[in-house]
């Protein structure tokens, strides 16, 4: 179970950039009834909710939810994961998936069931890493790296999907119709120390076994992380991440 306050600071903080752009559909006043899938700490349904959404949010991890239920009383909370969630056919009028997709194990089954979810004519936002420009965690692997510590990284199934061309294909072959992808760039600016701690202490497949380490390695391998940090520290790390739109 992931430390939620620690991904709050961290990853939530990271990830909050594009909650404007996959919001965009939620403006629109016919898009009450939204669903916030793979909800993290809220930083999507908090968003919602000030547009005035009707928001369900969705997570498979206890600690995630117990702190968005108690941040966002007036969302409606519950534990499900893609690709089956627990409510009938065209419920929603818009689904927001912030950093969801490129977790789940199987892409096509979980577009499928979102498309399921959706009213006709409702709007699908979903958000995903540009793997090789995200220097915010690519710092992590490449301490491992110069450190000299054997590291294995979890398997990418969603590599198979990730560029624009073979993800519009994903939407439509699940159904969905007017789909675009863009690429948003932006800085994500954090003290780089502040930022070893936070997704340390999150936890989690990739990096959460740096807190395992035994302490004089785990030193040697944040000792090579601020190096590489460093020429970050005053204009952040770049990053750039994938927003794709559709319509069902």
């Amino acid at each position: 179970m992931t430390n939620a306050e620690a991904y709050d600071r961290g990853f939530a903080h990271l990830s909050s950039h594009t909650v404007g752009p996959l919001l965009a559909a939620a403006r629109d006043g016919r898009a009450r009834r939204l669903l916030d899938v793979g909800c993290g700490t809220g930083v999507v349904t908090a968003a919602a909710l000030a547009l005035g959404a009707e928001v369900t949010a969705v997570d498979r991890d206890p600690a995630m939810l117990e702190l968005i239920a108690r941040r966002h009383p007036y969302a409606t909370i519950r534990e499900a994961a893609l690709p089956e969630l627990p409510f009938e056919d065209d419920r929603f009028d818009c689904v927001a998936g912030n950093f969801v997709i490129n977790h789940v194990p199987d892409a096509p089954a979980a577009l499928r069931e979102l498309r399921r979810v959706l009213r006709p004519g409702g709007a699908l936002a979903l958000s995903w890493w540009k793997s090789d420009e995200m220097t915010a965690t690519s710092v992590f692997t490449e301490a491992i790296a110069a450190a000299g510590v054997p590291y294995e990284p979890p398997a990418r199934p969603f590599s198979a999907h990730d560029t624009p061309p073979l993800f519009l294909a994903l939407l439509e072959g699940a159904g969905f119709r007017e789909a675009e992808v863009e690429a948003v760039r932006w800085r994500h600016q954090v003290d780089p120390a502040a930022w070893w701690t936070d997704v340390i202490g999150a936890g989690g497949p990739r990096f959460g076994m740096l807190g395992e380490l035994p302490p004089e390695v785990a030193e040697r391998v944040r000792a090579e992380y601020l190096r590489l940090a460093a020429p970050y520290e005053r204009e952040g790390f770049p990053v750039c991440a994938y927003l794709a739109r559709a319509v069902k």
